[in-house]
C-alpha cells in the first residue's frame, strides 16, 4: 500500500539516538520541500529533543520522557493519549519499535508507516522491508528511502541541526569562566561512546593528541557524557599536553552543539557528536573499531566533505555481541598514526 502526499498533519518518529536523529534530518527537509503546507510534527526521546527543537522544518517537537512524564504504563497511556489530540493522517517510524508502532496505532493514526520486523511491525499499514542491517547504504539515505511510500525520492542528503544564540553565549561564558585563553585551532576530543566495543583505547587517544599538539600547535577541550567521566580523567593524566578543558559529563546537547560549531576539529569514536559535527561543517574524523554489515562505515561515516573516517579491515570473524568484543585487541586495529593521516587530509 503506497500513501500519497495528500495528508494534512504528519508525525515522525524518530525515539532513538543522537546520530539516529540528526541523520534523519535530511529526510524531514525532504518532506517539507514536497509538501511545503502540511502540518510536520516530531516525535523524540527527551534527550535528543535539543537536536530538532528550532528545526525550520517543523511545526512542533513532541517529547516521549520516559523518564518523566512517560514512565510506566500509565505514561504509556498518556503519551497515546496526546498523540490521539493531535489527529494525525500519518506517522513515519523511522526506526521501528514496539512501543512507538503500539502507541501510533492506539492513538488512531490512520497511516503507519516504517520497517516489517518482529517488534510489532504488524500493526503498521505500510510495512517496508529492513534492509538496514546489510549496511549497504548510509543511514541518512535509509531514511529519505522511506520516504519512497509517500513518492519522495532522489532529494539531496542535507543535515540540520540548530544552534542557539543562549549555546553560544554559554560556550563563551565557560571559557571566561575558567579563564582559558585558548589557541587556534581548537580541536574537540570525544572518547566516549555508547557502546564498549566502539571506544578507541585511551592510551592512543593519548597519543593522537600528543601528535596534534606538536603538529598544529593548538587547544583541547574533551567532551562526552556522564558515563565517560573516569575514561576523560584517565585521558587527562596521561596526554600531557598544556591547554586542556575536560568538559566531560558537563554540558547539555544544546551546549555540545555550540561548541562543534565552535570548534576546528571533532576526533572521535563512531558516536553521535560526529553527525552533529558533520551537520555543522565543522571538520570531523570518526575512529571505527568495527567494520561488520550494519555496524559498518558505509552505514554509519560522518557526511560532508570536511568529514573523514578510519576503520578496520572488514572482519566476520570476530562477534561483538552483547557489548564486548572475543578479544580486546580488536580495539587496537587502528593506529594513531592512521587517525593522524586522515586529520591532514582535511585539516
Amino acid at each position: 500500500m503506497v500513501m500519497n502526499i495528500k495528508a494534512q498533519r504528519i508525525l515522525i518518529v524518530r525515539t532513538d539516538r543522537i546520530g539516529d536523529v540528526v541523520l534523519t534530518t535530511p529526510a524531514i527537509a525532504a518532506l517539507r520541500k514536497h509538501a511545503p503546507d502540511i502540518y510536520i510534527a516530531v516525535l523524540v526521546s527527551a534527550s535528543t529533543a535539543d537536536l530538532v527543537r528550532g528545526n525550520p522544518h517543523l511545526d512542533e517537537v513532541l517529547i516521549d520522557d520516559r523518564a518523566g512524564k512517560n514512565r510506566g504504563l500509565g505514561g504509556f497511556w498518556r503519551l497515546v493519549g496526546e498523540l490521539k489530540k493531535k489527529r494525525f493522517d500519518a506517522a513515519i517510524n523511522f526506526h521501528t519499535k514496539k512501543r512507538t508502532n503500539l502507541a501510533c496505532f492506539l492513538a488512531g493514526i490512520p497511516k503507519r508507516i516504517g520497517y516489517q520486523n518482529e517488534k510489532f511491525g504488524f500493526l503498521l499499514t505500510d510495512p517496508l522491508p529492513d534492509e538496514r542491517p546489510l549496511g549497504a547504504k548510509h543511514e541518512a539515505q535509509y531514511c529519505m528511502d522511506v520516504l519512497g511510500a509517500l513518492g519522495i525520492a532522489g532529494e539531496r542528503i542535507e543535515m540540520h541541526v540548530p544552534v542557539s544564540d543562549q549555546s553560544r553565549v554559554w560556550v563563551e561564558e565557560k571559557f571566561r569562566k575558567h579563564q582559558w585563553d585558548h589557541v587556534k585551532p581548537l580541536i574537540a576530543i570525544h572518547s566516549g561512546s555508547s557502546c564498549p566495543t566502539k571506544k578507541w583505547p585511551v592510551e592512543y587517544f593519548s597519543e593522537l593528541m600528543g601528535m596534534l599538539e606538536r603538529k598544529y600547535h593548538g587547544s583541547f577541550v574533551l567532551l562526552g557524557g556522564k558515563d565517560n567521566v573516569e575514561t576523560a580523567l584517565e585521558l587527562m593524566k596521561r596526554c600531557g599536553v598544556k591547554n586542556v578543558l575536560d568538559l566531560t559529563g558537563q554540558i547539555s546537547l544544546a551546549q555540545l552543539a555550540a561548541l562543534l560549531e565552535r570548534c576546528d576539529l571533532l576526533v572521535s569514536n563512531d558516536s553521535g557528536p560526529v553527525h552533529i559535527a558533520a551537520a555543522l561543517n565543522t571538520r570531523v574524523v570518526s575512529i571505527f573499531t568495527r567494520n561488520q554489515p550494519g555496524i559498518n562505515p558505509e552505514r554509519w561515516r560522518p557526511l560532508g566533505k570536511r568529514s573523514a573516517f578510519v576503520a578496520p579491515a572488514l572482519d566476520m570473524t570476530v562477534s561483538f555481541a552483547n557489548g564486548k568484543a572475543d578479544d580486546p585487541k580488536y580495539l587496537y586495529q587502528i593506529t594513531p598514526q592512521e587517525v593522524m593521516t586522515a586529520v591532514d587530509a582535511i585539516f
